[in-house]
């Protein structure tokens, strides 16, 4: 199950779901004011193994919690920031592209 950032469009949730992805928000779950490395511990004991950020530091704030839970993957989303509308469609063209790699 992925988990998205606090800083990740909410909107992507659904998408995610549609495109056959069990997602879920850290908003949702009240986690948006946990810093990173307990972010990711929660996460890992909620059951999720992947987390959608567009915090390009993620990794090196949490490194030490990290280094507990290997398994666990961190996604980068380097899209900008653009109304809903249009992120969507740069998001599925993205999509799109990774799945065929």
């Amino acid at each position: 199950m992925w988990l998205l950032d606090a800083n990740m469009d909410v909107h992507l949730y659904s998408l995610l779901r549609e495109l056959g992805v069990s997602a879920e928000s850290a908003a949702f779950r009240g986690w948006k004011a946990l810093e990173n490395g307990q972010l990711l511990s929660v996460a890992v004991a909620s059951g999720f193994d992947c987390l959608l950020t567009r915090d390009a530091l993620f990794g090196e704030s949490a490194s030490k919690a990290l280094k507990q839970f290997p398994d666990f993957a961190i996604v980068v989303v380097t899209l900008h920031q653009q109304p809903w509308e249009t992120y969507k469609i740069s998001f599925l063209n993205q999509w799109a592209v990774q799945a065929t790699v």
